[in-house]
C-alpha cells in the first residue's frame, strides 16, 4: 500500500473515531465495573490526574487532538462544566 494512501485511511479514522460538534454530550463507556477513566490535566499520559470517572459518567466533548498516536478530548462534566480535562477517546460513546 502507498504511503499517501495509508496517512489518509488513518487521518480517516482518526476523525470518524472523535466524530460529533463540539458540545457533543459523552458517555464514559468500557473501563470496567472496578475501573475509572482518568481525567488529565493534558492530552497524553504523562499529564497528572484530575479525577477517576466511572461508567456512565456524562461528558460534554470540546475538541480532541491525538498525541503520540492516541486520540484523547478535551472534556467537561456535563453536570459541573467547570471541571475540564482530557480523556482517551476510546473510552467514549455517544449517549
Amino acid at each position: 500500500m502507498n504511503r499517501p494512501l495509508v496517512i489518509s485511511l488513518l487521518a480517516l479514522v482518526l476523525v470518524a473515531s472523535c466524530s460529533g460538534s463540539p458540545g457533543t454530550h459523552m458517555v464514559v463507556k468500557g473501563t470496567g465495573p472496578d475501573e475509572l477513566l482518568k481525567l488529565r490535566h493534558g492530552p497524553s499520559l504523562g499529564y497528572k490526574v484530575m479525577l477517576g470517572l466511572p461508567d456512565g459518567t456524562e461528558l460534554v466533548r470540546r475538541d480532541c487532538a491525538t498525541e503520540m498516536g492516541q486520540l484523547w478530548c478535551r472534556v467537561s462534566l456535563a453536570k459541573a462544566p467547570g471541571i475540564t480535562g482530557y480523556v482517551s477517546a476510546d473510552y467514549l460513546s455517544g449517549p
